[in-house]
């Protein structure tokens, strides 16, 4: 019998010597051609169990060579799809130790615009095949109610499951599809965000793997360094892999209105009156509305066929006029307090008469309101096409001459881009500048400063092209006369020096944290901060 065993033992070590010979063959034969950045070094460092998780089958790396934007193609050796963090950490550890390293993105939703969260020759993580990142709501006498959630989580996910407890987070992005470190690592901004800042001023603790393979919880009083640079670090730091949430009682619905201007200077002064209020409106934003960007859009079918043709009838006249967006949150049995709060809070706005539109909501359907149009757009497939967007912060005292100059002179008369245009204010008291995001520079005396949105879509090549040659104009236009705008999501920087304008007086401190926490530069060189030849 124990020499049957043994004959049953060597036959299997045996095998198994058989096995490990083949898995070398394969990854040194043929996984080397894939090798343009050294990847192949990770077949050779990664334990078994973690290497086999490297895909290069041509669904994975296809998907992972773009994003949301489709104006970029580049694609990776290798996707890797994580079951756990521990798995990230291995992964970034042997990046570290290897000569020279290989380059490592995160991937979220990737919904960013120019290729940011992809990266060529190097490795796209799946943050999406995390299994130990849920969705966890807590309390604690200390901090309240709050959720830990996993980096790739999506927001809608988080909403949905803190509504089964009465609870949301406080601050969104327009659209939920988005994973939690995807915009943490930028900022997360919508129409809350002037009352409780961008979704980063939420925030209370992370679990974040560095450049460096270190696996670090970080707050506001431990390792704040680190807390305050992964915040809208555009990922140069590290991968958040958890994201503890500051979270409120939800409401139950929304009284959703829109009032439209002629005159942008009583609009400008409208929503900035809205956003002094003390017990104002929870939601505040504003677009344009002109020719090729009717009343309705993707980001909302909003108004009725009536009130959509009467609006874009006014649109007609004047060339453009413009929306202003309010929401005031509501629980069923409030609803004639918040009906007398509404009034209130309109008496002495000067929207155009007969031109107060008001639309009843679920808060998650008003919430997720994106979401509806876009699967409108993907069953004609007008979705998944180029999305050439340009974002910035501007001044408050700005933003006149920027509507003449840019919304009217370029937008407007040659009528090249549909839109949507979005432009509404923020409180900068909301947004802490210990974090690595950057708004724009303050002048004397003003607490306000605004976000442009410009969010056109291109069917083909030859739009693509003249989209993309307008925003380039426009920030042409901007630094030849002196509107000092800061790019958000920022995809048009090309140099070292372009990037520390960027960040101001605030570079130095991102590079000293780059030297810190991701020394070699593996993180993300889709952004192109550090890795200008990428």
């Amino acid at each position: 019998m124990a020499k049957a065993q043994n004959i049953l033992l060597r036959a299997y070590i045996i095998i198994l010597h058989i096995i490990n010979n083949l898995v070398s063959i394969i990854r040194t034969k043929i996984l080397t051609p894939w090798n343009n950045n050294n990847t192949s070094l990770l077949y050779q460092t990664l334990p078994l169990e973690i290497s086999t998780k490297l895909s290069i089958d041509t669904t994975s790396i296809k998907t992972a060579s773009s994003d949301f934007g489709k104006l970029v193609h580049d694609p990776p050796a290798f996707v890797f799809h994580p079951t756990t963090v521990s798995d990230i950490v291995h992964l970034v550890k042997s990046s570290y130790t290897a000569c020279p390293p290989f380059k490592i993105a995160a991937r979220g939703h990737s919904h960013s615009i120019g290729g940011q969260a992809t990266v060529k020759d190097g490795v796209v993580v799946e943050m999406s095949s995390l299994v130990d990142g849920g969705i966890k709501v807590c309390w604690s006498e200390s901090l309240g109610f709050y959720c830990d959630v996993g980096g790739g989580q999506l927001w809608i996910d988080v909403l949905r499951t803190t509504m089964e407890h009465g609870l949301a987070p406080v601050s969104w992005t327009d659209y939920l599809y988005l994973s939690v470190g995807g915009t943490l690592s930028n900022a997360g901004i919508s129409g809350q965000a002037f009352l409780h800042g961008p979704q980063i001023s939420n925030v209370l603790e992370m679990n974040v793997i560095t450049g460096k393979g270190d696996f670090i919880t970080c707050s506001k009083n431990m390792n704040s360094d680190l807390f305050y640079g992964v915040l809208g670090g555009l990922g140069q730091f590290g991968i958040i892999t958890r994201a503890r949430i500051v979270l409120q009682k939800a409401p139950t619905r929304v009284k959703w209105i829109r009032m439209i201007y002629e005159d942008f200077v009583t609009f400008t002064k409208d929503q900035e009156h809205l956003i002094s209020l003390n017990h104002g409106p929870n939601y505040v934003e504003g677009y344009l509305i002109m020719k090729k960007s009717p009343a309705n859009n993707w980001r909302s079918s909003f108004f009725s066929v009536d009130d959509e043709a009467k609006v874009n009838a006014l649109a007609s006249e004047y060339g453009v006029v413009y929306s202003l967006e309010v929401v005031k949150y509501y629980d069923n049995f409030d609803i004639p307090k918040t009906d007398e709060e509404l009034n209130e809070m309109f008496k002495g706005l000067n929207f155009k008469t007969g031109y107060i539109f008001k639309k009843d909501a679920t808060f998650i359907d008003f919430l997720n309101r994106v979401r509806t149009e876009e699967l409108k757009l993907q069953s004609k497939g007008l979705w998944d096409i180029h999305h050439p967007w340009l974002n910035f912060f501007i001044p408050k005292s700005c933003i006149l001459e920027f509507n003449q100059r840019v919304f009217i002179d370029i937008i407007q008369r040659e009528n090249k881009s549909a839109g949507p245009f979005l432009v509404y204010p923020m409180n900068r008291k909301k947004w802490d500048y210990r974090m690595s995001s950057v708004i724009s520079d303050e002048d004397e005396g003003e607490d306000v400063f605004y976000t442009v949105g410009l969010l056109p879509s291109a069917r083909n090549g030859e739009d693509l092209t003249t989209i993309e040659n307008q925003n380039k104009r426009i920030l042409k236009l901007c630094d030849e006369i002196g509107i000092n705008i800061k790019q958000y999501l920022p995809r048009y920087y090309e140099t070292k020096e372009e990037w520390m304008m960027h960040f101001g007086v605030q570079w130095g401190l991102f590079e000293e944290r780059k030297a810190k926490y991701d020394p070699k530069m593996i993180l993300s060189p889709g952004q192109k901060i550090f890795n200008f030849s990428y």
